[in-house]
């Protein structure tokens, strides 16, 4: 595996990992210098509006996490070497564990990523969010995304 893709990679699983957390600042710092939203909506740009528009999104249980395991699949990693410039697309799942306490996938969607690289390494440009099905969000978003998508 090269570098850039093993780069990019970890910026794709690094975000599951932050908002499984409850870690909305980490979160905004991966979309720095990015736009991030959902297909159709208007996007949030830069760190603090991200970690703003997931904060007005997303609830926090008792433990400061939303209860959700955000698994990422079917990665599609291409990079322009040349250009310093790379997109990825994936699948996501969302599972939050219901009233009895069973996970159930929740939300099923698709990432669309861009990314560039400079001296500091490699970094989003934007991330796309496109939900293609839902479960119960009650327990997940204080209220419903725009265009049936989001976080």
């Amino acid at each position: 595996m090269s570098d850039a893709r093993a780069a990019i990679e970890a910026l794709v699983f690094a975000y599951a990992e932050r908002l499984d957390e409850g870690d909305f600042d980490g979160v905004g710092e991966l979309f720095r210098e990015a736009s991030y939203g959902s297909e159709g909506a208007p996007a949030a740009e830069g760190a603090e509006a991200v970690a703003a528009m997931l904060r007005d999104y997303v609830k926090l249980h008792d433990d400061g996490t939303p209860g959700t395991k955000h698994v990422t699949s079917n990665l599609v990693v291409e990079i322009d070497e040349s250009a310093d410039t790379a997109t990825a697309r994936s699948y996501f799942t969302v599972f939050q564990a219901d009233e009895s306490g069973a996970p159930r996938p929740i939300v099923l969607g698709r990432y669309r990523d861009a990314f560039a690289r400079d001296a500091s390494g490699w970094r989003f440009t934007e991330r796309r969010i496109r939900i293609d099905q839902t479960g119960d969000l009650g327990r997940h978003l204080h209220r419903a995304p725009p265009s049936r998508s989001g976080p």
